[in-house]
């Protein structure tokens, strides 16, 4: 199955999801790690466009999600990084490309190194707030020790 550019993007505005998680992970430089995600879920019996998208970018795992459900999940940097660049030249058509330039504002940070630091994982928190909204309790509290690790 081939894809074009348009086609992807129509299906990205209707089923795909860009998300940040920030766990906590003592091993990690500031004790958080930073998992930015694309995310398409199908039914059992679309499953061939899942496969076609993870060869479209290149990367990516299909497994199921839930029940008849199953999602493409990219979160290796490197493809992300190509998801990003095809998002910016090929533009979402709805809100969601607000949600896609945040979430590649993150995966530039993370390209940078930006993560590692106190300062740098406390802006990507700041813009996840604006992203996961259910996440948003979390990630204050979280923002919070941040804040709290700078100012020593």
């Amino acid at each position: 199955m081939d894809l074009s550019p348009d086609w992807v993007v129509g299906f990205t505005d209707a089923e795909g999801c860009f998300h940040i998680r920030v766990n906590p992970h003592p091993e990690m430089t500031c004790g958080y790690q930073v998992l930015p995600e694309f995310v398409v879920v199908q039914h059992q019996r679309d499953l061939q466009v899942l496969h076609a998208m993870k060869r479209f970018f290149g990367g990516g795992t299909v497994r199921r999600n839930h029940g008849d459900r199953y999602a493409l999940r990219i979160r290796r940097l490197s493809v992300l990084e190509r998801v990003c660049e095809f998002f910016l030249a090929h533009p979402l058509k709805t809100r969601k490309n607000v949600q896609f330039r945040k979430f590649r504002r993150v995966v530039l940070m993370m390209l940078q190194g930006e993560h590692l630091t106190p300062e740098g994982l406390a802006r990507i928190v700041r813009i996840c707030m604006q992203m996961n909204s259910a996440d948003r309790p979390r990630l204050r509290e979280v923002l919070h020790q941040l804040q709290q690790r700078i100012k020593r």
